[in-house]
């Protein structure tokens, strides 16, 4: 992959470098944050110590995934990004779709394909010098899994091989508009000009649900969407409750 060649072929004019190698192209733009003048994007062809939520690890082997980071800021304060994570989703899976693959969204923060994990989503923020705050979105996504790898991760997950075989600056550079895009209509509207399209790529619509807190069942349901503040609406046996996500897990009730 090419900095200069991303830059090139995006129209979104965010800077783009690559990094052969990194443990995580997320702590890297953390440490770097308060020294950025403008969005960056970070490109690792090798990631060794990528992270997904709650501490958990995003294992990738080389030349068989993406994995990349997007530094932005924000002008005004942390509750500005509520349902920041659901957005990038919806960006990655309509911008996925236009290259021919169809995904779809698990709450809070996952890409689908046929059932199984295709990519995940890690955000992360750290503070701006004067006023606004730089939220630093971390992006997974399986291209190729081989078999020792699927192994190792423990679960079935999902890939897209024939996407492997496109150019790899010219995918990169494709999310990178699909995310340049949506950040900016985030700024003006929040969450809300999202909600409608995060529910037409709800993986679990209209399924019976179980939300978790370290192996524990909070609650079970019937998923009915998000609202607009990117609270996952469950249907109960007492009621419709809206869930903010947290540090709990959504799983399909079997």
């Amino acid at each position: 992959m090419n900095a200069a060649s991303i830059a090139a072929l995006s129209t979104s004019g965010v800077q783009v470098e690559v990094v052969p190698e990194t443990g995580s192209t997320n702590v890297d733009l953390l440490a770097r944050a308060g020294a950025l003048a403008q969005p960056l994007l970070l490109v690792a062809e090798n990631q060794t110590a990528g992270r997904g939520r709650a501490g958990r690890s995003w294992l990738s082997a080389p030349g068989h995934s993406l994995t990349f980071s997007l530094a932005w800021k924000f002008e005004s304060g942390p509750q500005a990004l509520s349902g920041l994570p659901l957005a990038v989703g919806v960006a990655l899976a309509e911008t996925l779709g236009r290259l021919g693959v169809q995904v779809r969204l698990k709450w809070p923060n996952d890409l689908l394909k046929d059932g199984d994990k295709l990519a995940g989503i890690l955000i992360e923020t750290a503070a701006a010098p004067g006023p606004g705050i730089w939220a630093v979105i971390g992006v997974g996504l399986n291209l190729v899994m081989p078999d020792e790898l699927e192994r190792e991760i423990g679960r079935a997950v999902s890939a897209v091989p024939w996407l492997a075989r496109m150019d790899r600056d010219e995918l990169i550079a494709a999310l990178l508009d699909g995310l340049a895009a949506m950040l900016r209509q985030f700024e003006r509207t929040g969450f809300s000009a999202f909600a409608a399209r995060w529910n037409l790529l709800h993986a679990y619509q209209g399924d019976t649900v179980r939300i978790l807190d370290r192996g524990a069942v909070l609650h079970e349901g019937v998923a009915a969407g998000v609202d607009d503040t990117g609270r996952l609406l469950l249907d109960t046996s007492e009621g419709r409750i809206a869930i903010a996500a947290g540090d709990v897990s959504l799983r399909l009730k079997e």
